[in-house]
């Protein structure tokens, strides 16, 4: 039992046990030479005790009590004292699987709630094939005396069955031979009556309690009472799939329980009927993790830029000439833009884009340096998030810029960065590979769409000639020769060629 405040567990706290087994003598003797010697005779006089509160002729729950019948039951003192043993000798029962503590909060009192919820004890054969448990009784009594508390459980088969030529042949009779059932007629009432009389926990309905998930005390618990939705949410008590459903929605999607119970909370989350509407919910919760998402790369983009803006305060200038130059090899060498043309040479502009942050070098691309707010954006995430190299992000620039008839849209630019990303870009170099296959497709992709189309332009000046022939043959008109050996005109000398540009030049009022 893992109680960190002394306050919350107290004698006048309230308590109830559960059981769904009766202690027989097979039992009683296990308890008595097998997990005494483990966990202690006081701890075995705690266990009984709280078998004891719900009637042996009977498996369910017991009736809700303050804590304080059970330390007078056992002689413990009502004070800190008396709270502790109790709470050693609980976890020593927890320990062996003998018990599980719960404790739930009941919001109408605004207190805390424990259940107690017994365990039966192993049989001899299922405890012996438990390693850690025989090596702790081993631990408390010794080997030998392990053995002969085996032997102790055990009869021994007689000597005249373990003859192997033995023949053993399986001859009971099954049910379906001796008895008939009328299948044709199902009550409904009575398989309703007999589900909500069960004695079964929810636990055992499909949940897995080793696992994080949220359990139906927990949704109660956070769940508003004035919703017009807890009804149906109180009803999932008996809907192990459901509640399955739910958890797996939640893990798929991160969801919070604070989330999970807001989800329910909303309109048109369950039918009419009160069947969860798992595509709803769903849905709903895909938008949170996507909100979720979106303001934790936000927060992350700013946190950087203020640890970014307090770095730069404290760097000076003599850090940033000291910082060394990084080469480019003249095979991965890119193409000066025209923009950059008589402003910087070839070897100058590829180390700007391996040196130059993104930063800087993006506002080279606009004018006056006034880089669009949606383009700043889509590169800070960029940056931020995907981590990619400023080098990296340098070469998608000139990449961008190339080819701009593209445009600078967030949904290219984001793109081009995940096809980087998912390809494992991360070097100068790689990004420049990367571009220049782009560039490889887009030009096999426009030579393929030129020879289409000239292909077509082709095919439709032959049906035209087909179709002019055709119409000349049908006409009644003579036809006329076409003379061809026209006489070539002499070439112009140099005098008249000035003569002619001198004569245009007056026309335009240039010349006098």
């Amino acid at each position: 039992m893992r109680i960190t405040n002394m306050h919350h567990f107290t004698e006048h706290h309230r308590f109830y046990t559960y059981r769904e087994f009766a202690l027989g003598v097979l039992e009683f003797k296990m308890l008595s030479n097998i997990y005494q010697p483990m966990i202690g005779a006081f701890a075995i006089s705690v266990y009984q005790t709280l078998i004891q509160q719900v009637p042996a002729d009977r498996i369910g729950y017991s009736e809700i009590e303050q804590q304080r019948k059970l330390f007078l039951t056992l002689d413990l003192e009502p004070g800190e004292k008396g709270r502790k043993i109790f709470i050693e000798q609980t976890s020593r029962l927890e320990a062996v699987g003998l018990l599980q503590t719960t404790r739930k909060y009941v919001p109408a009192v605004d207190d805390y709630m424990y259940e107690y919820q017994l365990l039966a004890p192993m049989s001899p054969d299922e405890f012996f094939k438990n390693q850690h448990l025989v090596m702790l009784l081993r631990d408390k009594v010794g080997k030998y005396s392990v053995l002969a508390l085996r032997e102790a459980f055990l009869n021994p088969e007689p000597e005249e069955l373990s003859d192997p030529e033995t023949v053993s042949e399986n001859i009971s009779v099954p049910f379906y031979d001796i008895f008939q059932l009328n299948t044709q007629v199902i009550d409904i009432e009575l398989e309703q009556a007999l589900f909500e009389t069960a004695t079964t926990r929810e636990q055992s309905g499909g949940l897995d309690v080793t696992s994080k998930a949220f359990h139906y005390s927990e949704l109660m618990m956070r769940f508003p009472r004035e919703s017009s939705n807890r009804v149906f949410v109180e009803a999932l008590r008996y809907e192990p799939q459901q509640m399955i459903a739910i958890n797996m929605l939640a893990r798929k999607f991160a969801l919070t329980l604070q989330e999970t119970c807001r989800l329910l909370d909303e309109d048109g989350m369950f039918s009419e009927t009160g069947e969860l509407q798992t595509e709803m919910l769903q849905y709903k919760a895909n938008l949170y993790y996507r909100q979720g998402q979106k303001r934790g790369e936000e927060r992350e983009r700013h946190l950087v830029k203020v640890v970014d803006v307090a770095a730069k305060r404290d760097l000076d200038a003599s850090q940033w000439e000291g910082a060394e130059e990084k080469t480019v090899e003249m095979s991965y060498y890119l193409e000066v833009p025209g923009l950059f043309v008589g402003q910087c040479d070839i070897h100058q502009y590829n180390a700007l884009l391996r040196n130059e942050p993104y930063t800087g070098l993006l506002s080279r691309f606009f004018p006056k340096g006034s880089v669009p707010k949606t383009v700043t954006d889509i590169f800070e995430k960029i940056d931020m998030n995907y981590k990619l190299p400023d080098e990296v992000i340098n070469v998608m620039i000139h990449h961008l810029h190339v080819y701009k008839e593209s445009s600078w849209t967030k949904g290219y630019i984001d793109t081009v960065a995940s096809n980087m990303l998912a390809k494992g870009v991360g070097t100068y170099e790689q990004a420049v590979e990367y571009i220049r296959e782009q560039t490889l497709k887009r030009t096999n992709h426009r030579a393929n769409a030129g020879r289409s189309e000239s292909g077509a332009a082709g095919a439709g000046a032959s049906r035209s000639n087909r179709n002019s022939s055709s119409a000349l043959n049908r006409s009644n008109k003579p036809r006329i020769s076409i003379i061809t050996d026209v006489p070539a005109a002499d070439p112009l000398t140099k005098e008249q060629l000035e003569a002619m540009r001198k004569k245009a030049l007056k026309l335009d009022g240039k010349l006098k």
